[in-house]
């Protein structure tokens, strides 16, 4: 009871100074227009510090939503992203049909390579198609740069090829377009280097030819574009040897096509009787 009859003097102390305050504050705003303009500024300085303050509050609590919106957005965009990346990727594919396989007695596979060396003198790829996708043994790897590799295990759904950076890999390749004919092997060194060998020496060339899949192979349709020939050098005084620029970098390649020919098996059939 002490303690409350001490609270009451003070609080009706308070009431009384707030009321004189407002008064004097009422009596200055009637009496001039400048008065009142500092009264108005410091009122709206007030006013404006209270809503920035609720305004950042709302914000804050509002950045949860706004974080959980921008996921969802970026999500979307990215599901976007690999829908037209897939359809480019079946253009590019589709062209290649177009301009290498059709009507040349090869069926193709799109596929894509899951696993690949560079570094070995042995060097393989896996590819992500097998059996149950219609992928043959002994069918050859392309892309629109030129040979890849040739299938040498299939599983149901991967296979396995060896690349043509390979020393157990030639490919019959052809210099120009009515060139001579010789096989095409990997320079064991460079991915970008291939060497052109057997080429007659009474045959002229000029460094830049393109050099050409034959055709004269049951792996590979002919005319595909393999690289460009450089420089010559004889071997033991009766062919060329020829060093051939690829057009495909095997650092970056990802997509490849798996080509069959129809009638493999009917030429293998041939060749062994």
């Amino acid at each position: 009871m002490p303690r409350q009859r001490r609270l009451i003097p003070i609080l009706i102390s308070t009431a009384i100074f707030i009321l004189m305050e407002i008064a004097a504050l009422n009596m200055i705003s009637s009496n001039g227009s400048l008065q009142r303009h500092w009264i108005a500024r410091g009122a709206h300085r007030i006013q404006g510090t209270l809503w920035g303050g609720t305004e950042g509050v709302k914000y804050y609590f509002q950045l949860r939503k706004i974080n959980r919106d921008l996921a969802a957005e970026n999500g979307s965009l990215r599901e976007d992203l690999a829908y037209y990346k897939a359809i480019v990727d079946d253009a590019r594919l589709d062209t290649m049909k177009l301009g290498i396989l059709e009507g040349r007695g090869f069926t193709y596979i799109p596929a894509e390579i899951e696993k690949i060396s560079r570094n070995r003198q042995h060097n393989y790829i896996i590819i992500n198609r097998g059996s149950e996708d219609g992928v043959l043994e002994n069918s050859g790897i392309v892309t629109g740069k030129g040979v890849v590799g040739i299938i040498d295990a299939v599983e149901k759904h991967h296979s396995y090829a060896l690349s043509f950076m390979n020393p157990d890999i030639s490919i019959s390749a052809r210099l120009g377009d009515k060139g001579a004919v010789g096989p095409l092997v990997w320079d064991g060194r460079s991915s970008r280097r291939a060497i052109l060998r057997e080429i007659p020496l009474q045959y002229k060339y000029q460094e830049g030819d393109t050099v050409y899949t034959s055709g004269y192979s049951s792996i590979f349709p002919p005319d595909i574009p393999l690289g460009t020939a450089g420089a010559s050098k004889v071997i033991n005084g009766a062919t060329n040897e020829i060093k051939v620029r690829l057009f495909q970098d095997f650092s970056t390649i990802r997509y490849v096509t798996v080509v069959s020919n129809t009638s493999q098996r009917e030429l293998e059939a041939l060749e062994d009787k």
